[in-house]
């Protein structure tokens, strides 16, 4: 059966700062009209950084969506053309200060299929040389050290609830303990 839907038409109902809302009427596989609403997004970079005792540098951030201070992994937004593996050690420096000297891309996740383009490119990175933050005007983060084994167990028990992060806990534990 074929699954693919075509795009007839595509309006713009919002053009925010990160988010870009398109209404789209399309032509569904059994040859009948549908819409679907779109958010399109730049894309965005996260980086588990791990230290040579196992500890993971968290992020802790206030996030305006759920009212609440978050705890996750470094990550942000991509700018236009830029290459995720830059983004992802820029990001790393500018929320912890660290660099990395090897880094690991551990694939692609995408967010919300059924709403959002937005895709996350992820990345491990050991390794890792201490320095300064340099966060943007509107961030405010604190990082927090936390070795890889309680955060696989913060994730199963549900005290990590980012799903970038709880996906790059387990991705790394995974790859560290089967190499």
């Amino acid at each position: 059966m074929k699954l693919e839907e075509t795009k007839l038409s595509s309006t713009e109902i919002f053009d925010g700062v990160a988010i870009h809302l398109f209404k789209d009427e399309i032509l569904l596989p059994n040859g009948n009209k549908g819409v679907r609403e779109v958010i399109r997004h730049p894309g965005a970079v996260c980086v588990i950084p791990i230290t040579e005792d196992g500890d993971v540098i968290f992020v802790n951030q206030f996030r305006y969506a759920f009212n609440k201070v978050t705890l996750e992994i470094p990550a942000g937004k991509l700018e236009k053309g830029e290459d995720h593996l830059e983004a992802a050690l820029r990001e790393l420096s500018e929320e912890t200060g660290l660099s990395a000297k090897n880094v690991v891309p551990m694939g692609e996740l995408y967010t919300t299929p059924a709403l959002i383009d937005e895709v996350i490119y992820m990345y491990l990175a050991t390794d890792l040389t201490e320095g300064e933050q340099h966060l943007d005007e509107d961030e405010f983060i604190n990082t927090i050290k936390i070795p890889l084994t309680k955060a696989v167990e913060m994730v199963m028990n549900g005290e990590i609830r980012d799903s970038k992060t709880q996906i790059m806990i387990l991705k790394a534990d995974k790859y560290l303990n089967n190499k």
